[in-house]
């Protein structure tokens, strides 16, 4: 039976860039290939294109709608594939949207807007959830394709910085498009929207975000699929613990996630240097060029380039040769 479009295990795919910061078309192509030719992912995963670790915060209409028509040529229909639609403004954002329909994408995933403290570091969701519900209608009315969210506010703990449970039940009960739900909190918000998902009387996925938990959220039984950029550098280790809690191998499980994956998710999980250390683990795996982002996005420290270094390697993950890692560093 075919698996429901929120219960893939989306890699949300980091884009390189050139030396000069512009996309590196040859090195996206070989990039994704690496998913698509690991039959093990193709099995379980699909590929979310221009998400946050993707940053499609920097880049124009024409970049996304070009980086998302890679994409869909390099998957050839091989995994489920979904498309970002954030812009800054919601004209722009549904004009995104429809080009992602154009392309053929199974889905999109929609982002709250970015702007004003009004509706980003100030917004009160539960108390205004139209902020984010109206644009994702619009998007909505302008493609009829399934959505996968991705929610992030200036909300409390523990919600932090997802949304709030009220806000998030609101709008899934709003928008019945809506499969999937990023899961970005921590883990006592991760629990408690994860459970009030369960409530709703159609199925919305709870996607699990933050490799750092994928141990827990399995034991838990709250983990349907996954929209996370950590699959962008720890696939393989990634595959054989899920596998391992598929077959229900839990002394397996347990030997993999302690022997040093769950040590290189936590480092890389510092939410004020998340898509930094992506994209530096990324380089250090071999399988992009460098770790270049473009401004206001910060260059990566010495000092987390050492330390994700030898994560991965006391992972048991392959990594480029010291000498060109501490070239850059």
């Amino acid at each position: 039976m075919e698996k429901a479009l929120g219960d893939v295990c989306y890699a949300a795919v980091l884009l390189p860039f050139t030396e000069d910061l512009k996309v590196d078309e040859s090195a996206y192509r070989k990039f994704l290939q690496n998913f698509l030719k690991n039959d093990r992912f193709r099995a379980r995963g699909g590929l979310c294109i221009n998400p946050e670790a993707g940053e499609i915060f920097t880049l124009t209409r024409e970049e996304k709608r070009r980086v998302l028509e890679i994409a869909v040529e390099e998957n050839n229909g091989a995994v489920p594939l979904i498309a970002g639609t954030w812009a800054l403004t919601t004209a722009e954002v549904v004009e995104t949207a429809r080009d992602a329909k154009a392309l053929g994408v199974d889905g999109i995933f929609v982002t709250p807007p970015g702007g004003a403290q009004d509706i980003t570091s100030c917004w009160d969701a539960d108390k205004y959830p139209e902020v984010w519900a109206d644009q994702i209608k619009a998007q909505d009315r302008a493609v009829d394709l399934p959505i996968i969210t991705h929610p992030v506010s200036g909300s409390a703990a523990p919600f932090t910085p997802g949304l709030p449970v009220e806000a998030t039940l609101a709008i899934c009960r709003e928008i019945p498009n809506i499969v999937g739900w990023k899961m970005t909190y921590g883990y006592e918000g991760y629990r408690i929207v994860g459970k009030a998902l369960r409530t709703l009387p159609r199925r919305v996925s709870v996607m699990a975000a933050l490799a750092s938990r994928f141990h827990e959220y399995r034991a838990t039984d709250l983990f349907d699929g996954t929209l996370s950029g950590f699959w962008n550098y720890g696939m393989e280790n990634m595959l054989d613990h899920l596998d391992a809690w598929d077959q229900r191998d839990l002394e397996r499980a347990c030997r993999i996630w302690q022997g040093g994956l769950s040590q290189l998710h936590e480092y890389v999980a510092d939410m004020g240097r998340l898509h930094v250390r992506y994209k530096v683990a990324t380089w250090l795996r071999g399988l992009i060029p460098n770790p270049f982002m473009r401004p206001p996005m910060p260059a990566p420290k010495k000092a987390e380039i050492e330390t994700i270094y030898k994560l991965l390697q006391e992972a048991g993950f392959s990594v480029i040769d010291r000498k060109d890692a501490m070239r850059l560093a």
